[in-house]
């Protein structure tokens, strides 16, 4: 608990145990504008907004890449894993699963060793269409990171890690591909997964 007679910085630095650790934001001096977390959501949303007018006239939308991109590098192969790599509950992947199936990208088919698993399984029509995203990706997000040195570019990468591994560490994820929370996935004003 915080004395309200003491300064809210110090108080927060004597409750972390290292009074060397900076304080970047207070009560008393906030605003929302520049919050990393405001800022951090505005660059999602126009990188959303991005891939969905990239994507534009093929058979996917903004949200529908990911798991065909895990689906294609082997990351994920059953609705499960899908689920947990692309942050969704089973209920959404499920009918994202439904889509892809149904414009023909991916099929679902049940083990051979073990009939209780539907393992999902891209067409040849899903693996072209998933051949097409990383160049997708790669010119939005160098679009985005336009004015930016290769230094400043790769102390990007290492910041946001380093803010990674802190949030993993709140809340105690167990590895580096577990979702640390199920967030809502972001998509910009008019964009839908609906096909």
């Amino acid at each position: 608990m915080v004395n309200p007679n003491t300064d809210s910085d110090e108080a927060a630095s004597s409750d972390s145990g290292d009074a060397d650790r900076p304080v970047f934001y207070s009560a008393e001096s906030y605003l929302p504008e520049e919050s990393i977390g405001y800022l951090m959501r505005r660059i999602l949303v126009s990188l959303a907004h991005s891939v969905e007018t990239e994507l534009a006239g093929s058979a996917l939308t903004n949200a529908q890449w990911l798991p065909l991109l895990k689906l294609s590098s082997g990351t994920a192969s059953t609705a499960a894993e899908l689920a947990r790599h692309c942050q969704l509950d089973a209920g959404a992947m499920t009918r994202m699963l439904d889509r892809l199936e149904a414009k023909g990208l991916c099929q679902r088919s049940r083990s051979a060793s073990d009939r209780r698993v539907i393992n999902i399984l891209l067409t040849e029509t899903g693996q072209r269409a998933a051949q097409t995203l990383p160049g997708v990706l790669s010119s939005v997000l160098n679009a985005h990171l336009q004015g930016l040195s290769a230094t400043e570019f790769e102390t990007l990468k290492t910041l946001l890690q380093k803010m990674l591994s802190n949030a993993a560490a709140l809340h105690g994820a167990t590895g580096p591909n577990e979702p640390i929370y199920e967030p809502t996935p972001i998509t910009s004003p008019g964009c839908s997964d609906a096909a």
